[in-house]
């Protein structure tokens, strides 16, 4: 059930809590998610006798109390690691109460006495699973790890008492049956249509057979869900690549290394030793500058091993049973496969579009990069005097003296430009007030749930505050891979309240007192997920399961890939883009030359993803009788990888299966969403550059029109009121620089 409790179950498993992303390329999940994904960060233990604390340590949890903040901003310094199993246990005793009075009602169903009083049951549960998803996402720790190992089973049999509540359901289906003569304005019809559509995906309609055992699907779906992300984050941390001196990191800057050596002084090993943490995606960002090809091969290698390894960390079993237990619950539900059930309330709509679109792409790309390496090659062939043949370790090293070649810059000419505030402040703010009018003002005051984060108070154009944003931009090893933004409070017009936001990077921090220097991918990623951000703190809805990002999940990466559009707008970089010491602009000639590169390495950039979008929906599209073992399953990768015309070794997916974190989590049979996402998002930048550009009114119909919107309405009939047409393919393969095939 799509509801803004049951959406935030799947917050448990820290992988897919709210909308996430990738600049370019896709990053990490995702959107308030539907109930069949809640239901796997759930197991079938039954709540209703779960310990409840005493009165007296009810009242003392800040979990359970208002907070004295305004909007309801959390009390991170108050909330302490052993307050969230009871905030738990109490949110899931008063929920379930509220729903057995109405499931109970004797007066006959009404809109207002069931559908209204879903909408506004579960509101404790919701807002401590809001913060426990969030912190053990962001800054984790043994005792969250075992807070979602207890309790996930215990949500999920919460999530399936309400799912599977025969009265509850024969209530809504009696709605449903009546829709047409209720007198419904078009957002109350569309909630009930809702309703009653989650309710029979989670198994209403089952027999009480059926439903015992989709209760035990869901149960083992939720401990494997939480072991899958707990695992990969500890398999991250322990792949870090250990160097024994300086020599090996030739290329990396003195701050980097130094940040290596400080590393490796924190995990206690010697002195002169240097570690080089990993991120969750296959490359890793010191291979574009390593000049030491053993310490990119040593590097790459252990990033594209990562739980596979036959460690206690090897995820390979585990995405084995999820794949299986995904699809026995979409078969029982009357679906062919789990793609099947997952794609039909998608925008897309169906297995058969979503092949389609990557079947078109994949040989796109893949002969563009494949252009790209040949090209890289005979770099390779003329620098050095032993050349090799290029492999996946050398790729962003040697197209980095491409790219020099093609437009006489690197990244390290680029990087002191882009200092992190700067590019937010200047950058990211700058273009939020000049599209939107609103403000930002650091609040000092507010308590911060790790030092590194920053709040600001948003504020409207007449002054008037909007909500909280909260920044958390630095990597660390409490905090899971990627990029993200989440929500803590989501605003309605039926329980009121105000927005309070995320967002999150993994940029390394650098040694004290010395500034943090972006890259430019780094830069398009904070656009990207501040895209996510004003989707949250706009929406200006009724009912709170349409709140937010609460939209489909291939439309939920929409409006933060058009945000990217503004980090090179001229305006805007020539704003933000100033040099961290002097404070003197970009030359015009360099940023001419960054605006000119973007589509450089698009080849690359396009194949990963599709890669990884592709081995998605090849693992979803099994049948039970074709899921391959533990000890198979990396043989089934590459089998895909091959059929699909993936086979290039040079260009591994941007996601190997093992740490392939959004579809073992709020992406299963989504991770396509990205490149759906920016076909809309091409053809509405198109849009942008022919109505006004970077200005208020094109700001305000963006905001009227998407922003605002939430899941209100059909994703492409919001489109349509923005752009005034469909979409066509041709603004993407234009921008990504695939539109001529040879």
């Amino acid at each position: 059930m799509k509801n803004h409790l049951l959406t935030l179950l799947l917050a448990l498993m820290s992988l897919a809590l709210v909308a996430c992303s990738e600049p370019q390329t896709p990053a990490e999940p995702a959107s308030e998610s539907p109930s069949e994904m809640a239901a796997e960060s759930a197991t079938s233990t039954e709540t209703e006798g779960s310990e409840q604390g005493t009165e007296a340590d009810q009242a003392s949890n800040p979990l359970l109390a208002a907070s004295p903040h305004p909007h309801g901003y959390p009390p991170f310094d108050q909330i302490a690691d052993e307050h969230f199993k009871p905030a738990m246990e109490q949110g899931m005793a008063e929920h379930l109460a509220e729903i057995e009075v109405i499931a109970s009602n004797p007066e006959p169903p009404s809109f207002e006495n069931t559908i209204v009083e879903l909408e506004k049951s579960g509101q404790t549960l919701s807002y401590v699973m809001r913060v426990f998803g969030n912190l053990s996402g962001a800054n984790t720790n043994a005792n969250l790890q075992a807070v979602q190992r207890e309790m996930s089973p215990r949500l999920s049999a919460h999530s399936d008492a309400i799912n599977l509540n025969p009265a509850l359901f024969a209530r809504i289906e009696t709605l449903y049956n009546q829709r047409e003569s209720l007198d419904l304005d078009a957002e109350s019809l569309r909630l009930l249509e809702r309703y009653h559509t989650d309710f029979v995906r989670a198994g209403a309609r089952l027999s009480a057979e059926q439903q015992d055992e989709l209760r035990a699907i869901n149960a083992e779906l939720a401990r494997l869900g939480t072991e899958f992300s707990q695992k990969v984050l500890a398999e991250v941390n322990d792949s870090a690549v250990v160097f024994d001196n300086a020599e090996a990191l030739a290329g990396l800057s003195e701050a980097r290394i130094a940040s290596a050596a400080a590393e490796a002084a924190d995990r206690g090993l010697e002195e002169g030793q240097y570690v080089i943490t990993l991120l969750n995606t296959s490359g890793q960002p010191p291979l574009s500058s390593l000049s030491n090809r053993e310490a990119r091969e040593r590097i790459h290698t252990a990033s594209l091993s990562r739980g596979s390894r036959g460690n206690e960390y090897d995820t390979t079993a585990i995405v084995s049973r999820v794949i299986e237990l995904r699809t026995r619950r979409a078969n029982m539900l009357g679906y062919d496969t789990h793609a099947d059930y997952g794609l039909e309330q998608q925008t897309a709509g169906s297995v058969e579009r979503v092949n389609e679109m990557l079947s078109g792409l994949a040989p796109v790309a893949v002969a563009s990069a494949r252009r790209e390496g040949e090209a890289i090659q005979a770099k390779i062939n003329e620098v050095e005097d032993e050349p090799f043949e290029l492999a996946s370790w050398d790729w962003d090293y040697y197209a980095g003296m491409v790219k020099q070649d093609l437009y006489n810059f690197d990244d390290s000419e680029v990087r002191p430009y882009f200092e992190m505030n700067n590019v937010l402040v200047n950058g990211v703010f700058f273009s939020a007030e000049k599209l939107f009018g609103i403000t930002f003002q650091e609040r000092t005051d507010l308590p911060r749930y790790h030092p590194d984060t920053q709040v600001w108070e948003v504020f409207e154009e007449d002054g008037s505050s909007l909500g909280f944003f909260i920044t958390d931009f630095y990597s660390r090893s409490s905090k899971r891979g990627g990029a993200w933004m989440n929500s803590y409070r989501v605003n309605s017009g039926l329980l009121g309240g105000a927005p309070v936001v995320g967002n999150h990077l993994n940029v390394p921090k650098p040694p004290e007192g010395e500034p943090t220097l972006l890259t430019w991918d780094e830069v398009t990623t904070m656009f990207h997920e501040f895209g996510h951000a004003v989707h949250g703190l706009f929406s200006d809805v009724y009912y709170p399961s349409f709140a937010g990002t609460s939209v489909p999940r291939d439309f939920v990466e929409y409006p933060s890939q058009v945000y990217e559009v503004w980090a090179s707008w001229p305006e805007v970089l020539a704003n933000y883009a100033t040099h961290y010491q002097t404070g003197e602009p970009i030359p015009t000639e360099l940023l001419d030359r960054v605006i000119e590169s973007e589509t450089f390495n698009e080849g690359f950039r396009t194949t990963e993803y599709l890669a990884a979008a592709m081995l998605d929906q090849a693992w979803h599209q099994l049948s039970l009788d074709e899921i391959p073992p533990a000890e198979g399953v990396m043989d089934f990768e590459a089998r895909a990888l091959a059929e699909a015309g993936f086979d290039y070794a040079p260009v591994p997916p941007r996601y190997r299966t093992p740490y392939f974190s959004h579809i073992m989590g709020g992406y299963s049979a989504g991770y396509y969403a990205y490149i759906w996402s920016e076909v809309l998002d091409a053809d509405s930048v198109l849009w942008i550059r022919e109505n006004g550009g970077l200005d208020r009114a094109t700001g305000q119909h963006y905001r009227d029109t998407i922003l605002s919107q939430g899941g209100s309405k059909d994703a492409m009939e919001l489109y349509m009121e923005f752009a005034g047409r469909e979409p066509g393919l041709e603004p993407l393969l234009e921008r990504r620089g695939l539109l001529i095939v040879e």
